[in-house]
């Protein structure tokens, strides 16, 4: 990759998050740090507005906005690919949000490229084997869980095959063996729990919040949770 491109994925970058590290910035370019911190300084001189703060990284200034971006051949092939597997992991919501967001994305593409996304979209598919659970209620749960809102739920447990009302505080949501579950404080029981959406049988968002655990995040629940004894 040439400066120019990478200076502009740089750019890119910067303004898909908040605030980003420059090791992280490193790793995606596998450059060192001295040449991350020579571009950052290219850039500024360049005049874009980037900001930093010791200890947090790099940030684009409120305000600033790149124009639109062009997608690679690549990029778009990809885009095929991430079609197929949302469309067959189980969850309405999810579908009709991406392929929102998909028409959108379509509307900038270059001719050449809408007719090989065509082309792909017949030669490419997810294993139909396992036909995953359906649920439609992904979108709201992932709503409740950057806003630190609780859910109360009605919940049909199979193991004891019982119906239980609990209120929930929402912490994550992962996709395992077909089906969406969500990981929760369980206000009910004052336990960390599992709930798969497709046994949640109805549910409310409340206006109560709860304190929300920043130090929460689903790799170190997945290396706890299988961590050998």
């Amino acid at each position: 990759m040439d400066r120019l491109t990478r200076l502009t994925s740089i750019l890119i970058q910067l303004q898909s998050r908040k605030i980003i590290i420059a090791k992280e910035i490193a790793n995606r370019f596998d450059i060192s740090l001295r040449t991350v911190y020579r571009d950052i300084k290219t850039l500024q001189e360049a005049g874009v507005p980037i900001g930093s703060e010791n200890g947090k990284g790099y940030f684009l200034v409120d305000g600033y906005h790149l124009p639109p971006i062009m997608l690679t051949e690549e990029e778009v092939n990809t885009l095929v690919v991430a079609e197929k597997l949302i469309n067959n992991q189980g969850d309405d919501s999810l579908r009709i949000q991406f392929n929102s967001l998909l028409f959108k994305i379509k509307s900038v593409l270059k001719d050449f490229q809408k007719e090989n996304y065509e082309k792909l979209e017949k030669r490419i598919a997810p294993s139909y084997l396992k036909v995953p659970f359906e649920s439609n209620s992904l979108s709201d749960f992932k709503n409740a869980i950057t806003k630190n809102q609780k859910v109360e739920i009605i919940y049909h447990s199979i193991s004891k095959d019982e119906i239980s009302k609990r209120i929930i505080d929402p912490q994550g949501v992962y996709f395992s063996n077909n089906a969406w579950v969500l990981v929760a404080h369980c206000n009910t029981k004052n336990e960390q729990r599992e709930f798969r959406l497709d046994r949640i049988q109805s549910y409310k968002t409340t206006s109560d919040k709860f304190v929300e655990k920043t130090d929460f995040d689903l790799t170190k629940y997945f290396l706890k949770k299988y961590k050998p004894s």
